[in-house]
């Protein structure tokens, strides 16, 4: 029996119809295509064929990334991304089409493959799709063998595998889709849902939909349109047109809504559009597009607005990769960690440096974050992977998307608006990021590149050393180079708007004196400053027609103060939400542990920071450092802790300076301890013992510190008033292994996930942060087991395996359902101790 989930999706429900139609027996139909594919990892020869004898490959399912299945390495490996091979490898998959779908369409639609792929059926060549982040379909139709096996054949070419500046992954990543729908139908993409007006009484929902016709005939069709709030009839506009053969149609409909549930970060209301296409009477297709009704508005001076509200953007960039999934990552794994960022206060993304998948941006609108969508990394120069610098020369094994750029780039772009413009959640769309640094007039034109500075001004400094006439001299007197970075920004942002005008085109920019008089400023609507908080004033006095955004910030707290004391700042986006892999210039490092999060989604000291400035929620979290591996040393005449001289250089790295969330030291030790908080005054505590109070207002770091000798016990902060408080306990001996999961039960889907945690404990439960070790998950079950992970950057074993090292007492097992009822039986053991056994049910959700 073959016990595949195999989602056949036939969309003709009943509806509440506007006009006397009959269904079709046949509208349109939606198959998940993740499931029984064939892998094998190397080039084969004429691996398309359908003689090919392929019984040996590897049996998977998508979403499937090669690399990260593999051994962290230094050879044919490279630290830009993340020590983990690429290379060349090929997937197969039978299927096989009703004849009764004989005279309809059918195309198979890939959400994303990594990259430089190329697909075939039935051994005709379909095509090839270079970039790998951007969506791509191949009709499929002339090509089928009805009620007889058919072979996809998919060969992804990755052997540039420093191709990156970070961790990419390998292979067919995101998922895949088989589609047939009738000649007369809407094509991929062709609904398009706005709300130009908007208000607490009504709101206009304006929708343009494309209807095709692709028989022989011309065509008299109806265009329906129902909207729905939770399955309940909101309203309805029909309109009757005529398609030539081989032709198709845009048809405008504006429908009011009145007293509608507007979607916001606090609460993100879905409605749902149902699109139909009646022809004699029957619906031949009916699609749905999910779509939120809400207002954006940016005001140059007074920051952005969320349906009339000042809002700040509290925001981070991610990369795609979900750590140890790599970057074929569940649902259910960037769930809990957008939940978990959403539990500090960020309320919205940025997608660095590229389109996220359909599935990410899904949750996004349903959780209730802001969007800015990034296309490019690189345009026509290439980057230097190794190093995060201009690429002079081109090796083979770091050949990107550069190479492909001036021929594919309206393509990927206008794919990547046109499948995401229906997400409420997407407010703008990002051109490209730090762009400038691959173009020489750009970089000498300020003369200070380099030299403890980035770009054009020091970390500090106001505004640049260089007057803005004697930049332009030097920009004017640089030779250009094969390319024009203003022209190329001007294209992008007319392929946009092509799409899309009711949101804002934006770049990350890092060298704004420049960019502000080239021509490459003129082409955004929103300005976006690349660690550039120490112009803010110098910019908008100077160019103060334009519109400034934070687009990538160090997660230190003068950056969002900068935010808070400029009211023509809107906001700003931490690098990063999660720490993520590649980047990396150092073996045995996998990655960079700027994010807020670890690379298990375990909350960092920043987390806790960055809630205190972010949530309205009270909050207090202590940790502790030896103090002369602190920022500071005491200052007896002011009787209080004070930043070394020296560590200023601390406020400019990525990632938080180094602190334990642990109470364990030696008796007398001098122990700096921090406080994070949003209290007005707490007080720090040793077993009830008061060692002083501090206000908030007297840090000009938003960091409440205190000078302690260690002694064994318990420390304590309390607000005034006793609102919150925070503990943290000196551990005794490892006597227990504690194991949760987040999930009692799972979807036999063969999707849902189950994250499982263990955390090495004393006698009484108190958390052990300072003793690390082996783990071993026993696992009992129809499950898939996808890796462990203990969150730490210098990770180089193979995620999927079952024992790990703990850090900070801690480890991660993920765990993903097949597709029979189970029940799933876990447990940890460390040394000679064992935890208790947990279970999980697989069943139909």
């Amino acid at each position: 029996m073959n016990l595949k989930p195999f989602l056949y999706i036939i969309l003709t429900s009943v509806l509440l119809l506007a006009c006397n139609s009959s269904e079709s027996e046949f509208t349109r139909s939606i198959e998940d295509f993740n499931f029984d594919w064939k892998f094998h990892l190397g080039d084969v020869k004429n691996g398309q064929s359908i003689t090919l004898t392929d019984t040996n490959w590897e049996e998977i399912r998508l979403p499937h990334d090669w690399s990260v299945t593999q051994e962290f390495s230094q050879e044919e490996t490279a630290g830009a991304t993340g020590f983990l091979p690429g290379g060349i490898g090929w997937y197969r998959k039978t299927f096989t089409v009703p004849s009764s779908t004989k005279d309809k369409l059918t195309w198979i639609e890939f959400d994303g493959v990594y990259s430089n792929s190329e697909v075939w059926i039935n051994g005709h060549y379909l095509g090839k799709h270079p970039y790998g982040y951007t969506p791509f379909t191949y009709e499929l139709t002339k090509y089928l063998n009805y009620d007889q096996p058919n072979q996809i054949a998919v060969k992804v070419d990755r052997s540039a595998y420093i191709d990156s500046r970070w961790y990419p992954g390998s292979g067919i990543y995101r998922n895949v889709k088989l589609v047939t729908k009738s000649k007369v139908h809407i094509p991929q993409w062709g609904v398009f849902v706005s709300t130009p007006k908007v208000s607490e009484k009504k709101a206009t929902v304006a929708i343009t939909s494309t209807i095709a016709n692709q028989s022989s005939e011309k065509q008299k069709a109806i265009v329906r349109t129902v909207i729905y709030n939770q399955d309940i009839k909101i309203t309805s506009i029909q309109n009757k047109i005529d398609i030539e053969p081989n032709a198709s149609v845009p048809q405008l409909q504006e429908i009011t809504i009145q007293n509608p549930n507007i979607w916001d970060i606090e609460t993100p209301n879905m409605y749902r559009l149902v699109s139909e296409i009646i022809v004699n009477d029957v619906v031949v297709d009916r699609s749905e597009t999910p779509f939120g009704i809400r207002s954006i508005a940016f005001d140059k001076d007074k920051g952005f607005f969320l349906n009339g509200k000042n809002t700040l953007i509290k925001g981070v960039c991610l990369h795609h990769d979900g750590g140890l999934v790599g970057s074929a990552v569940p649902k259910g794994v960037w769930k809990r960690r957008l939940k978990a960022l959403k539990e500090a206060g960020c309320n919205a993304i940025r997608t660095a440096h590229n389109p996220p998948s359909e599935e990410f941006l899904d949750l996004c609108d349903q959780m209730g974050f802001l969007v800015q969508d990034e296309a490019f990394d690189e345009w026509n120069n290439p980057k230097d992977k190794r190093h995060n610098y201009n690429q002079k020369e081109a090796s083979p094994l770091t050949k990107g998307y550069t190479e492909h750029f001036t021929e594919w780039s309206a393509r990927d772009i206008k794919s990547m608006v046109l499948r995401d413009r229906n997400h409420p959640s997407i407010i703008m769309w990002s051109i490209g990021n730090e762009i400038e640094w691959t173009y020489p007039r750009y970089m000498s034109a300020t003369g200070y590149w380099g030299k403890n500075r980035v770009g054009d001004v020091s970390y500090y400094w106001d505004e640049p050393l260089l007057s803005i006439d004697q930049i332009k001299e030097n920009f004017n007197t640089e030779g250009q180079g094969k390319f024009n970075l203003a022209n190329t920004a001007k294209q992008l942002s007319k392929w946009v708007k092509e799409e899309d005008t009711t949101r804002f085109v934006t770049a990350n920019i890092t060298i704004p004196s420049v960019s502000n008089f080239s021509g490459y400023a003129d082409a955004l609507d929103i300005v976006g400053l690349s660690y550039r908080q120490s112009v803010y004033d110098y910019v908008h006095r100077n160019y103060p027609e334009k519109t400034f955004l934070g687009t990538e910030n160090w997660a230190k707290y003068h950056e969002w103060k900068q935010v808070l004391d400029k009211e023509f700042i809107a906001g700003m986006f931490l690098w990063t939400g999660i720490n993520y892999m590649g980047e990396s210039r150092a073996w045995p490092i996998r990655g960079s542990s700027s994010g807020l999060l670890d690379f298990a989604g375990f909350k960092k000291p920043a987390f806790h920071m960055f809630k205190t400035l972010w949530s309205d929620e009270p909050h207090i979290y202590i940790t502790t450092q030896l103090i002369d591996q602190s920022p500071y040393v005491w200052d007896s005449s002011k009787q209080q802790l004070v930043e070394k001289e020296s560590n200023w250089a601390a406020h400019q790295k990525w990632g938080w300076h180094n602190v334990n969330e642990h109470w364990n030291y030696k008796k007398e030790q001098e122990i700096a301890v921090e406080v994070y908080t949003n209290q007005p005054q707490v007080t720090l505590f040793l077993d009830g013992k008061s060692l002083g109070t501090q206000k908030l207002e007297d840090q000009n770091d938003h960091i409440l510190k205190w000078l302690v000798p260690y002694s064994d016990g318990k420390l304590t902060a309390k607000a005034l008033g006793g609102s919150v408080e925070s503990s943290i306990q000196t551990a005794a001996k490892f006597e227990q292994v504690a194991i949760h999961t987040d999930k009692q039960y799972l979807s036999t889907d063969g999707y849902d996930v189950a994250h499982v945690t263990i955390q090495l404990e004393d006698i009484n439960g108190n958390p052990i942060h300072n003793n690390d070790r082996e783990v071993v998950f026993y696992i009992e079950g129809d499950t898939r087991v996808l890796g462990v992970d203990n969150g730490g950057r210098e990770v180089i074993e193979k995620y999927q395996t079952n024992h790990v090292r703990t850090l900070k007492g801690k480890a991660l097992l993920i765990l993903q359902s097949n597709t029979r009822a189970s029940t799933i039986k876990i447990k940890a053991t460390c040394d000679t101790i064992e935890s208790n056994t947990i279970e999980i049910e697989v069943k139909k959700l």
